[in-house]
């Protein structure tokens, strides 16, 4: 995956010490009630299409232009079903982040489902019955892109 501007200049700083990103991924619809799934370059696993705002971004168009650039879809972002921290990330090179993600139901509007940068391996349109194997956050944003039930959050425990 190819890291951000934005990100290689902030690392030339901190060095490869945490850093507190935003994330965005998008659950997306066709017509027919299939979800896009791609299968990333990064881990040969499949997965929803997901990506880091650029700063000053907001995140609904970051997670349209995401999603274009990774599938060749156009989406409109319907709603949040999601907001979590993520546990932190150890890159390869030594890098750690610590995303927090903003998964958005998405509607296909237009284009071909199609790789359409390096970040992904395959792209598909996958029925809900016939999904490839997924984590279990990649479900659970797909079950609460389903549901019409409010924005899902970490509820505050008691101390």
């Amino acid at each position: 995956m190819p890291i951000p501007d934005f990100i290689r200049d902030l690392r030339a700083t901190v060095g490869q010490q945490l850093l507190y990103l935003p994330g965005v991924s998008a659950v997306v619809f066709d017509d027919e009630g299939r979800v896009l799934l791609g299968r990333r370059a990064d881990n040969g696993r499949w997965a929803i299409i997901c990506g880091i705002p650029e700063p000053g971004e907001q995140p609904a168009v970051a997670v349209a232009r995401e999603v274009e650039e990774e599938t060749a879809v156009r989406c409109v972002p319907e709603r949040i079903v999601l907001v979590r921290t993520l546990a932190p990330v150890t890159y390869p090179n030594g890098d750690v982040c610590q995303f927090v993600d903003l998964c958005f139901r998405c509607r296909a509007v237009g284009g071909e489902a199609r790789v359409n940068d390096d970040e992904s391996l395959e792209v598909g349109w996958f029925a809900l019955d016939a999904l490839p194997e997924l984590e279990d956050f990649s479900l659970t944003r797909i079950k609460q892109a389903l549901d019409d039930a409010p924005t899902w959050f970490e509820p505050i425990t008691a101390e």
